[in-house]
């Protein structure tokens, strides 16, 4: 089935870039075609890249009929608001999964900051990029990879796919339903002004709320109880001592001591 857009996507004034094989990375496609003035609310899409990116440069693995999007959006929200459309991907995501294959609707869970578990195996990950375009522009990129059909081999965490959950689905059904479920959660972002009802939302499915972390951040690891997130998409942690730390970025582990991977 190839990839579309809902008519309820097309109104909201959403672009269709598809492919059947790209050899890059969508998101630096995306990213290129706004540095050329491209408006922005454009979908890049295709089942089979070959030149994917995870969060700092680490290759994406893409089988052939696993799910590669991007999108493109143009705005002039400050950095900061910007950088919590990754929790309006992780909403929209989780929930077009669902709507998809209903009965995993207790195995999914949002991980933070930017995946997707299934049964505490990664799902998808999600890819934020974001420059600015001129003094009040900036270009946003939210990269989506779901494995479909296949989790990649040989990565030092678990991984799973829809069809090894049993979920019958295509890359183009999925996309279809994350595209209009985007609609819908970047409606209760409304520009970071929602983000308070938006992060209710993204805490009701976090797996970990309330017990044990660690999480290797940039001057090490650091561990204690994972509280919640503010209206910044930040981590609250308890540390052992009964203080409060907040995490901005970092890779998040449950129960044991982090270790660098």
């Amino acid at each position: 089935m190839p990839f579309h857009l809902s008519h309820n996507a097309e109104a909201a004034g959403f672009r269709l870039a598809a492919f059947d094989t790209f050899n890059g990375s969508t998101n630096t496609e995306a990213l290129d075609r706004a540095r050329a003035g491209d408006c922005g609310s454009l979908w890049i899409v295709t089942d089979n890249q070959l030149g994917g990116r995870g969060r700092r440069n680490r290759a994406w693995i893409a089988p052939k009929g696993n799910l590669a999007a991007s999108l493109l959006i143009v705005t002039d929200v400050s950095t900061s608001t910007a950088a919590t459309l990754g929790f309006v991907a992780g909403v929209a995501l989780e929930r077009a999964i669902v709507r998809v294959s209903p009965y995993l609707r207790h195995r999914i869970s949002l991980k933070w900051p930017n995946d997707i578990l299934a049964d505490g195996a990664k799902l998808s990950g999600i890819l934020l990029e974001s420059e600015p375009l001129d003094e009040r522009r900036r270009a946003v990129v939210v990269g989506i990879g779901v494995n479909v059909v296949a989790a990649p081999e040989g990565l030092p965490y678990p991984g799973a796919s829809l069809v090894s959950l049993g979920a019958n689905v295509s890359a183009s059904e999925l996309f279809a339903a994350l595209a209009d479920e985007w609609i819908a959660a970047a409606a209760i972002w409304d520009e970071g002004r929602g983000m308070g009802a938006l992060r209710d939302l993204w805490l009701e499915r976090a797996t970990g709320l309330n017990g044990p972390i660690s999480v290797q951040t940039p001057s090490g690891v650091i561990g204690g109880i994972f509280e919640t997130i503010d209206d910044m998409g930040r981590l609250i942690m308890q540390r052992a001592d009964g203080t409060t730390e907040v995490v901005s970025a970092g890779d998040v582990h449950f129960g044991g001591l982090a270790t660098r991977k």
